[in-house]
């Protein structure tokens, strides 16, 4: 049976050890095995190691590029969290994760290469021309050429501009009795208008970390706003009196559920 594969978990000194000091006073690097790591390099959804890691914006879980895909066709909530991730176009808010990508591919010995083998054999099979960025060359190493950074797009749907909707978060304060909550570091929000108050209320909760207790009043210029409107319908209605420097002004309060 083969030794199992490990993963060294610190970097070796960059620089050379005295030469009066024997190996056997070296300090062993610690290892730890590569399956310890699986919940952190795995799709949950196919259960394979992440090839075009995607990571949905809402709650940071990551998945197979291909896998959200296919799974969003017929849900709008996130496979692990169950949050919903948009009421109506839920791939406006996933991104690829190249970082975590690369991290797997240096943790799995030939993940990349067999990666990139499948995928010319896909291209080949159908007739069609393989793309240089998958080019494998045998009997060398894999080369791929990767686009510059500049000109790979930050996600992989564009919002139209029509649903493009910038917010400013404004605070009022908390009723007496709710002590328990974080300031709200990110006033600034940009999101789509096909969103709603109640995600607006979920992005408040999470990021406030607020009890479930406690109530989010959402009021845009007089009016007192419901759950289901979306946000390109309130900007719609209440017009340039709801408008700061071109920002959708929401005002939000914490209170007391009412008793029955």
């Amino acid at each position: 049976m083969s030794p199992p594969l490990y993963l060294s978990l610190l970097g070796r000194q960059s620089h050379e050890r005295s030469t009066n000091i024997s190996d056997s006073d070296s300090e062993e690097e610690p290892k730890l095995p590569l399956n310890q790591l699986y919940p952190y390099i795995r799709c949950a959804l196919c259960c394979g190691f992440f090839i075009d890691a995607t990571t949905i914006t809402e709650c940071l879980h990551t998945f197979c590029k291909c896998c959200i895909v296919k799974h969003f066709f017929h849900s709008n909530r996130c496979p692990t969290c169950g949050i919903v991730v948009h009421q109506t176009q839920p791939l406006y808010n996933i991104r690829p994760d190249r970082q975590l990508q690369d991290i797997v591919y240096k943790m799995v010995p030939f993940l990349e290469k067999s990666e990139q083998v499948r995928m010319c054999n896909f291209y080949k099979e159908r007739g069609l021309p393989v793309p240089k960025a998958v080019v494998v060359s045998p009997p060398g190493p894999v080369v791929i050429k990767r686009q510059k950074k500049e000109n790979i797009p930050q996600s992989m749907f564009t919002i139209p501009p029509e649903l493009d909707v910038s917010l400013l978060l404004d605070f009022v304060g908390a009723e007496e009795g709710i002590n328990s909550y974080k300031p709200l570091e990110r006033r600034y929000v940009r999101v789509s208008g096909e969103a709603t108050v109640r995600h607006v209320e979920l992005f408040i909760r999470r990021k406030m970390e607020l009890s479930t207790t406690c109530q989010v009043d959402v009021v845009c210029g007089d009016h007192l706003l419901d759950h289901y409107q979306s946000l390109k319908d309130i900007q719609n209605s209440v017009g340039e009196e709801a408008l700061q420097d071109g920002l959708l002004v929401l005002h939000f309060g914490l209170v007391l559920p009412s008793q029955p």
